[in-house]
């Protein structure tokens, strides 16, 4: 079963593989390629804590975030080295921010 955690991931991986076609090409094979495995990796992990046991889950979401801080930071070099426009940069920061939010509350409630 889909967490909300897990559809909001799910929705920003379709929104970046729309705006990874747009990517430069010089960029779409590294830093988009980079960015998209660190979405899907966060997703997979989520996936994997929401099917575990409660002792494995806490481990597992801190995997889950160890990722996506790892993707905030490709996302704004991203948008640094002009890969990604602003508008873009924005709808996608919106989306991680929420998710961010999601995943600290998840955490912090294994704690």
């Amino acid at each position: 079963m889909d967490t909300p955690l897990i559809l909001k991931t799910y929705e920003l991986y379709k929104l970046f593989y729309e705006y990874l076609a747009l990517f430069p090409k010089k960029d779409k094979y590294t830093l988009g390629a980079k960015c998209e495995l660190y979405i899907l990796a966060t997703m997979e992990s989520l996936i994997a804590a929401s099917n575990s046991s409660k002792d494995k889950k806490l481990a597992l979401i801190q995997q889950a975030n160890l990722k996506f801080d790892t993707l905030k930071i490709l996302i704004r070099l991203a948008k640094d080295v002009k890969a990604l426009d602003t508008k873009k940069y924005i709808a996608l920061q919106e989306r991680i921010h929420e998710i961010g939010k999601m995943l600290g509350g998840w955490q912090r409630s294994l704690n």
